[in-house]
């Protein structure tokens, strides 16, 4: 699926089972929640903080699919081509950072 497919498949997705899309200010808010969530998985499997009852069963991937939800659900209501972006985002980087991660030593240690 393309990233253009799936900004389709969530517009159809919301005409079918929503009622409309929530306004810009609460998918903002729901977008945050969901990058919490994932932030919750990453700092218990990945850092120092121990699991809470709460926490078993969370998984990640389903988590970050709800971020990448919502996100496209803001592109779509504000009208961007999110495909577009990304590649015009991917080739700006291509030509900032050609050089650059590669001569940081930080990176090597």
């Amino acid at each position: 699926m393309t990233i253009t497919q799936a900004q389709k498949f969530v517009d159809d997705w919301i005409q079918e089972h929503g009622v409309r899309y929530f306004n810009e200010l609460t998918n903002m808010t729901m977008l945050t929640e969901e990058v919490g969530e994932v932030a919750r998985i990453i700092a218990r499997r990945y850092g120092e903080q121990s699991f809470k009852k709460t926490d078993k069963g969370k998984d990640l991937a389903e988590e970050l699919a709800d971020v990448l939800f919502v996100l496209i659900c803001l592109a779509n209501q504000t009208g961007i081509d999110l495909q577009k972006a990304f590649l015009k985002n991917i080739e700006k980087k291509g030509k900032r950072d050609k050089y650059r991660h590669k001569k940081n030593r930080k990176l090597r240690e």
